[in-house]
């Protein structure tokens, strides 16, 4: 919770990391002071004082602005910068509400608030970390008689009961919502009939199929409220967002949402360094994780994987004089791991961390030091999400950027300005994808019959929806709405972050204790008989895989090598949507239907990399519909490439292209995926596609096809600027690319991109 006070001031930028030639480009952001406002009259006294409490007497000019809003019934979206105080936006009219039974809006109460509860209010975050971490911020205020509570999948029954029956603040995430409340909300009408607020926070995070469950969520939520006679005001944050307003709208399904987006906090100064290295990216982030350790900078290492955060701490470890001051943080951890680990974190006993982008958001860390990132995350929002890790106690900050030989990173080296002089990318959310929102028709026929009036809330497609779900025996109409007809419940099979269904589990052989948890979709490339799953900085491999039990055996050994999958993939057009010319080509989008299957896996030496073998698999063939761009090129504008350079120049391009798109679209390249071939059998043409790894699409496809030139353009620059013979990892040697990057023609390649752009 961030308020005006005082900034201490230090050197961000060490001299001996200052003058090292790989630093290719320094971004020096001036610390600002900041302007302040007075408490709004609304806030009561007892507020004030347990503000005051913990230091806070005065707000930031956008935190008076947002509440008051708030208070005043409006939706806000809230999109200041990391650090300035968003919670306390957000909170002010939370606790007007919870604490001290204050609404500066009329609500249409049916019947007296039971219980004594009064009025309540749901906070929702995409991990569980954070809704915690809020929790302990709320307790800090220790205001007599505001009724708290954290509920997620780790509550306990008696933990759960007084959230249901007594809690004014529930803090939870979407997750728990889905599963959880709304299926149940018989047992929950106590909180949603005296619902006044959902405070919907880091709603960046909720982009693509994921944002598009959690916007059926709350649709549903909202109907429910609505139900029980209360009307929610939607309040959402973000410190790396563009158009906040527009994106909470498409999210929660309201309108007349009021946008904060001028941050008037103080802020420390920034050194931002983009940092090309010469040898393994992996390696050098961890030799500075432990220098800066060395120096007694807490510090953070944002990794490209799992596996990656485990072996970059290890290798931090050896280099650090006590290797306990240093540990990594992934998904996947299981609670009393996490837990720990947080609050090793914000006790400093831990000096440098390896982690994914799962400590992106979570314990609010205000003394660390320094942020690394190693691989542009792929969006802006993500990258300025880990640096603003940095400098949270107002002490002055260090981020480093540190290029991975990846054509998107190399082109971000080569132009800086699309990091430091561009606005965050707009947030791609689908609410009607019909592969997401049926499911979520169904559940909430299941929790109270859906009617038409219905569309109210998910649509124009509603009727379209019911009718496909009546078809499929799901639903049955009656006259008073659409029943659900099955005695499971719905909502059992829709998991909110995966297209794939429940989570598989990771199970110790010897002893069933379950060690880890993963995306059934990630599973068939990761935990296949023979994978090696690093977990806690611990090698296990993996003795078995049981897909339809969701569970995978390992035991504990250290081989000294680690997997990589392989395999393939085909795409067939199922229909084109949009199409136009491209150059001597033709560029398309529309829903394709991808087929693809885990093939075989190498072996490759843990600190080399070097292939020591591959190792065949037998993997279920997948079909996903899902939404693909494509271009076209035919046979007589081919005349400039060699034939037997075709199938290299179209595959070349593919991989530069995916790994480009993150530019120009808010994702990262293990968002989407390609496929490229020099006669499709649906074309007759030499035709490259790049599709959506979700079904039914994420909106990645479709914002390449909208820039589609500028995107290309930049494939071309790439090919053209980088400065290898034949072909490399920073412009077309991709590191998921099932057919062991073969074959791959660069300057064939060049040459094809070419013909579009001319």
């Amino acid at each position: 919770m961030s308020a005006p006070s005082g900034r201490l001031g230090r050197v961000a930028v060490p001299e001996w990391l200052a003058t090292d030639p790989r630093i290719r480009h320094r971004h020096h952001r001036p610390a600002t002071p900041g302007a302040t406002a007075d408490f709004p009259d609304w806030v009561g006294q007892p507020v004030r004082e347990a503000l005051a409490g913990i230091g806070v007497t005065r707000l930031w000019e956008h935190q008076a602005i947002a509440a008051d809003a708030a208070f005043c019934g409006r939706h806000v979206a809230l999109a200041t910068g990391t650090a300035s105080g968003k919670t306390l936006g957000y909170l002010l009219p939370v606790l007007a509400a919870t604490a001290e039974s204050r609404l500066g809006f009329e609500v249409a109460q049916r019947g007296p608030l039971e219980l004594g509860r009064g009025h309540s209010a749901i906070y929702l975050s995409p991990t569980k970390a954070l809704a915690h971490d809020q929790l302990r911020v709320c307790d800090s205020l220790d205001l007599p008689g505001w009724k708290l509570s954290a509920l997620d999948g780790d509550s306990d029954a008696v933990e759960r009961r007084f959230a249901r029956d007594f809690a004014r603040f529930v803090l939870t995430n979407p997750d728990m919502l889905h599963r959880s409340v709304l299926p149940r909300h018989q047992q929950w009408s106590r909180l949603l009939s005296t619902l006044r607020y959902v405070v919907v926070d880091e709603s960046h995070r909720y982009r693509g199929v994921f944002g598009a469950h959690v916007a059926a969520v709350l649709r549903r939520l909202r109907r429910l409220a609505n139900h029980y006679g209360s009307d929610p005001v939607f309040l959402s944050a973000s410190a790396t967002v563009s158009d906040a307003g527009s994106l909470l709208q498409r999210l929660a399904g309201i309108t007349g949402v009021v946008e904060v987006a001028e941050d008037t906090s103080a802020r420390p100064a920034l050194d931002f360094l983009l940092w090309q290295p010469e040898a393994d990216p992996h390696h050098e982030t961890a030799d500075l994780l432990a220098r800066l350790v060395g120096e007694g900078r807490q510090t953070l290492a944002f990794t490209t994987s799992r596996v990656q955060a485990e072996l970059v701490a290890l290798r931090a470890q050896r280099q650090v004089a006590d290797a306990s001051v240093v540990a990594s943080y992934r998904g996947g951890y299981l609670a009393d791991d996490r837990r720990r680990l947080e609050a090793d974190l914000q006790s400093r006993r831990l000096q440098g961390v390896a982690c994914t982008n799962a400590l992106e958001l979570g314990v609010d860390i205000s003394g660390v030091d320094a942020v690394i990132t190693c691989g542009f995350p792929g969006t802006l929002a993500g990258l300025w999400q880990q640096a603003g890790r940095a400098g949270r106690a107002g002490r002055d900050a260090l981020a480093i950027l540190i290029a991975r030989p990846d054509p998107l990173d190399a082109y971000l080296c080569e132009h800086p300005e699309l990091i430091f002089d561009r606005p965050v990318e707009r947030t791609v959310l689908h609410p009607e994808n019909p592969h997401v929102l049926a499911p979520h028709v169904a559940a909430a026929a299941q929790e109270w019959p859906v009617t038409l009036a219905d569309a109210a809330y998910f649509g124009e497609t509603l009727p379209a929806l019911v009718d496909g779900l009546t078809t499929a025996g799901h639903l049955r109409r009656r006259a008073n709405g659409w029943f659900w007809t099955r005695a499971d419940r719905a909502v059992d099979a829709i998991d909110l972050r995966s297209a794939s269904g429940r989570s598989v589990e990771v199970v110790e052989a010897a002893t069933g204790r379950v060690i880890g948890q993963m995306d059934p979709g990630a599973a068939d490339r990761t935990v296949f008989e023979g994978a090696i799953y690093l977990h806690q900085g611990e090698q296990w491999l993996v003795t078995g895989y049981d897909r339809e039990g969701h569970t995978a055996l390992a035991v504990r050994e250290r081989t000294g090598y680690f997997t990589q999958p392989l395999g393939e993939s085909d795409v067939r057009i199922v229909a084109t949507l949009h199409g136009r010319p491209l150059g001597r080509a033709q560029v398309a989008f529309g829903m394709v239907d991808l087929s693809s299957r885990v093939t075989g896996f190498l072996r490759r030496d843990e600190s080399t990399g070097k292939v020591w073998d591959s190792q065949p698999l037998e993997a279920p063939l997948r079909v996903l519909r899902t939404q693909s761009v494509w271009y076209t090129v035919p046979a007589a504008a081919l005349a400039g490439i060699a034939p037997r350079d075709l199938a290299g120049a179209a595959h070349a391009a593919e991989h530069c292209a995916i790994g480009l798109l993150p530019a120009f679209a808010p994702c990262d390249r293990w968002d989407v995926g390609g496929l490229s071939t020099t006669l499709h059998p649906d074309t007759g043409e030499l035709t490259v596609f790049v599709h959506d790894g979700h079904p039914g699409g994420a909106g990645f496809a479709e914002r390449g096809f909208e820039v589609v030139e500028q995107w290309l353009a930049a494939t071309l620059e790439r090919l053209r600027n980088c400065p290898c013979a034949a072909g490399c990892p920073a412009c077309v040697v991709s590191p998921k690319c099932g057919n062991g990057n073969q074959p791959l023609e660069k300057a064939a390649a060049a040459t094809l991109l070419g013909l579009l752009l001319a």
